[in-house]
């Protein structure tokens, strides 16, 4: 699909009213396409899923991200939309108006959007907001002018499917309008073309074929997928034979195991250096906590702050699961983590 194929003449339909369905609905619709914050997943780079993921959610085998997970992160940014889109409008002098409506794109039906808010720009043409809020310490994604990754990704869907030329994207990191961040994104149809060339892959090869797709993206993600959908371990299920031309892979594993293992072997030599420098100094303090130290050109400041955890014991808790099954059971959970290990042989 070259630049010129792509057909200009076109208005997004709108599938449906978003204003009065209850979130359930919403996110039943959401399973009909693709939506803006869909496309990371497909192109590797989403900091919260992998590709499997997206598909599982697709097909109704599993919700995208749970109910629970970062909730309070998620309704933080839901309820201050309006705030930053206030801000925004504020500090640009542009009019900004949401259309709570979902749309779709005509030639690529697949394409949903469902946009936060519009803008009318001076000469009468319309715009895309996004807002977006962030944590203070998070603000360092947006410097230098640059915007993560995947918002770029989930902007530019939006302008696909609007066939819109304009956005911005307004974030808000701190409590007060100076801690505002205020982005341009203008529409690349080179940039365009690659990502409805994904989606379209997804959709028609996997969605529509109910064929998994190989997974994609961040290891730490893609094992964590792999762990919620492989269930329980079994050690009773019998040894599985891999074929031989991963053992390449193998073998450079075993080479990192065994550099790591120099490394914290340096690592632990250091601290136990540190902690012999250290004994003078913590027999001085006692019970302190900070001390100062100034030779007349530096200063040194000391702190050996307490950490204080409140846990039940392993025999504690046994006595626990035996004398009060109920309590045990409704406040404790079972998790289950595994380790890797490589160890080679002689054939």
């Amino acid at each position: 699909m070259s630049e010129t194929s792509l057909n200009m003449n076109y208005e997004p339909e709108v599938i449906v009213d978003t204003d009065t369905l209850s979130r359930e609905d919403w996110l039943s619709y959401r399973k009909i396409g693709i939506g803006g914050s869909d496309v990371a997943a497909i192109m590797g780079i989403s900091p919260f899923a992998t590709i499997r993921d997206l598909y599982n959610d697709k097909l109704g085998i599993e919700p995208l991200i749970e109910e629970e997970s970062n909730w309070v992160a998620k309704e933080v940014g839901h309820r201050l939309e309006d705030l930053v889109a206030e801000i925004f409008a504020k500090k640009t002098g542009l009019t900004v108006f949401p259309v709570r409506k979902m749309f779709r794109h005509p030639l690529y039906p697949f394409m949903l959007a469902d946009v936060d808010f519009f803008i009318i720009f001076p000469d009468g043409s319309y715009g895309i907001l996004e807002c977006k809020t962030c944590n203070y310490n998070a603000r360092t994604k947006w410097e230098d002018g640059g915007i993560p990754d995947h918002y770029v990704l989930q902007v530019r869907h939006y302008l696909s499917v609007m066939n819109m030329e304009k956005a911005y994207i307004a974030c808000l990191y701190g409590n007060n309008e100076n801690e505002f961040i205020v982005r341009p994104i203008e529409r690349d149809m080179m940039e365009e073309e690659e990502i409805i060339a994904q989606e379209e892959y997804f959709w028609k090869k996997y969605v529509e074929k109910q064929a998994e797709p190989p997974y994609n993206g961040k290891p730490d993600l893609i094992l964590a997928s792999i762990r919620k959908y492989g269930g329980y371990a079994d050690k009773d299920l019998p040894e599985i034979e891999i074929p031989m031309h991963h053992s390449v892979d193998l073998e450079k594993y075993l080479i990192l195991s065994e550099e790591k293992s120099q490394l914290e072997k340096r690592k632990k030599e250091i601290e136990a250096m540190q902690r012999e420098l250290s004994v003078p100094f913590v027999e001085q303090l006692g019970a302190s906590c900070k001390a100062v130290l100034s030779d007349g050109v530096r200063r040194y400041r000391i702190t050996y702050n307490p950490t204080r955890r409140t846990q039940i014991g392993k025999d504690a808790m046994e006595k626990l699961k035996v004398q009060h099954p109920d309590i045990f059971e409704e406040y404790t959970k079972t998790t289950e983590s595994r380790t890797f290990r490589v160890k080679k042989e002689a054939a």
